[in-house]
């Protein structure tokens, strides 16, 4: 069906449109207007604005830690009531069908789940596949895991390591590779409960730099698109800016990728020796444009901190709410389940949100730093509505600022920053600079040949529910949302590279998993057929 999207204010940072103009579709794929054909399908979108779907690049939306938050909070589930046999987690208010609905009506058509353990790979692509609507991907969580450690206390060559790395993110069937607190982990296993940049893995005698750079080579390497994907040490400490500044001096000049940085914009000055260091970090961060960064933004709201930092997860126990809490150390990272509720009234929640809106004002360029809010870690991606508008009005930012504790405001720069993001900014962030940071040439833009992805939003002052509600959603082509309510349910795909490595590392492999725990390593990877579904994957193609 040939479909124009007439009227419309259209905002395509990829092709740099910005204007009053029309947006023509056929049989899933962006066209150019065809001269002498009628459109069988016109949509008046005066009024509206339009862009491509959105792209949210690190959400944790399935995998054991999010599985293990959804038993440990039955309280926040979307009601309690008996389940349907065989449907345990279908009343969740974050299930995979809420997921793949409430991300279509704000206008997203991508998510990636961002940290994938090799070892639950298969779980973690059974939930994605039943996510409907949107496409999904993954990163791989590498860093911690013994056979890597082992190769680099043995000093293998590059080679080696590269080839582990790529079979490894084919074998998972993701888009990248994720290192978590490198070695950090694993050191706590050995009862360290702190772990900086240049301390040692007892046993290993690797310190976290050695670790990181070593797979940030690697994934360069084996041409991967995505830099490699970092969660830093030290997260949530007041003064870890001196770690955040420290990684990126040892970032070697090669793209690199920060994850949530809010976590580590934290300064000591106050009576309280907790303060933004926002301003110092940005700084950084506009000088080092290899450096990609997501904000990992805090919103006043209760939520569930989810993370394969178990040593983090471990030490924030004492400070969730409510009082309880799930710890799993198990193979490389294992993972930590802790509740936690932002308030307003918290000089140091109040600090963290100032400290991520700094970050998203004073990042110069919107395709070097991207909105999330870790999902759920800062709050959960239901929250994103309420963060564009944060972004866009220095009013409304006013209008909170007025509401946190006095002494706040003296730790901060934010009341001195008037900067509001336009649409064409939000556009960057959100679909043009989160396409180029994946490798995705087909979506993030409304050029020909792209995918038919585009959220249509109507034009009002209250920009919250402006982008909470889309007026018309396109997935590949067909109608999904309108009026902000779904209207067509579809399968989305898991999109996936296969980097090239030598098969000889399958041997290596299946001969230390054999010796270990009896089995080969292939039980771990995900074929093609393990879907139910045809053509439930889709293969992005590498840089090499």
């Amino acid at each position: 069906m040939l479909t124009v999207l007439r009227g419309g204010h259209v905002v395509d940072p990829a092709t740099g449109k910005d204007g009053v103009g029309d947006v023509w579709f056929e049989d899933g794929r962006i066209v150019a207007p065809p001269a002498g054909r009628k459109a069988d399908r016109e949509i008046d979108c005066t009024g509206h604005v339009v862009m491509a779907g959105a792209i949210d690049i690190h959400s944790h939306i399935a995998g054991g830690n999010v599985n293990t938050a959804r038993l440990l909070l039955p309280e926040l589930h979307r009601a309690i009531r008996a389940r349907l046999s065989g449907t345990p987690l279908s009343t969740a208010k974050w299930s995979t069908y809420e997921t793949g609905r409430l991300y279509a009506q704000m206008g997203f058509t991508t998510v990636v789940e961002p940290a994938m353990a090799p070892h639950h790979s298969l779980q973690t692509h059974f939930e994605l596949n039943d996510v409907p609507i949107i496409d999904k991907g993954a990163l791989t969580v590498l860093g911690n895991d013994d056979f890597l450690l082992r190769q680099l206390r043995a000093g293998e060559s590059e080679t080696a390591i590269n080839d582990y790395v790529a079979q490894t993110v084919s074998g998972t069937k993701s888009l990248g590779l994720k290192c978590i607190n490198p070695g950090g982990c694993e050191a706590f296993k050995e009862n360290m409960r702190a772990f900086g940049l240049d301390d040692e893995v007892p046993f290993y005698g690797l310190t976290s730099r050695k670790i990181f750079q070593s797979l940030q080579k690697a994934t360069q390497a084996v041409g991967i698109h995505h830099p490699l994907h970092l969660h830093m040490n030290n997260l949530g400490i007041a003064g870890n800016i001196q770690t955040a500044l420290d990684t990126i001096d040892a970032s070697q000049g090669l793209p690199l990728h920060l994850a949530h940085v809010q976590f580590y914009a934290y300064g000591t000055e106050g009576k309280n020796a907790f303060s933004s260091a926002a301003a110092a970090f940005a700084e950084k961060i506009n000088a080092n444009p290899n450096i990609t960064v997501d904000v990992g933004q805090v919103m006043f709201s209760q939520t569930v901190t989810i993370s394969s930092d178990v040593l983090k997860q471990f030490n924030s126990m004492p400070g969730g709410s409510p009082k309880k809490g799930a710890i799993f150390d198990g193979d490389a990272n294992g993972g930590g389940i802790v509740p936690y509720a932002y308030k307003i009234s918290n000089y140091y929640n109040a600090v963290q949100w100032a400290a991520g809106l700094e970050l998203f004002l004073l990042i110069k360029n919107p395709e070097q730093v991207f909105f999330t809010t870790d999902h759920p870690n800062g709050g959960p991606f239901t929250a994103y509505p309420e963060l564009f508008a944060l972004l866009m009005s220095a009013d409304l930012r006013e209008q909170v600022m007025s509401r946190l504790p006095a002494e706040v405001l003296e730790h901060t720069t934010l009341p001195s920053l008037k900067r509001e993001y336009s649409y064409y900014e939000i556009a960057q962030m959100s679909r043009s600079g989160a396409a180029k940071l994946f490798g995705f040439t087909d979506r993030g833009a409304l050029a020909p040949g792209a995918i038919a992805d585009v959220a249509v939003y109507k034009e009002s002052r209250d920009k919250a529910g402006m982008f909470r509600r889309a007026a018309y959603v396109f997935k590949d082509g067909d109608l999904v949302v309108r009026d902000g309510e779904v209207s067509h349910y579809r399968r989305g795909k898991t999109l996936h590279i296969s980097p090239r490595f030598d098969t000889s590392i399958n041997k290596r492999l299946d001969s230390y998993y054999e010796e270990l725990y009896g089995l080969p390593r292939g039980v771990f990877d995900v074929p093609d057929a393990a879907l139910p579904h045809k053509d439930a994957f889709a293969e992005v193609a590498c840089k090499v």
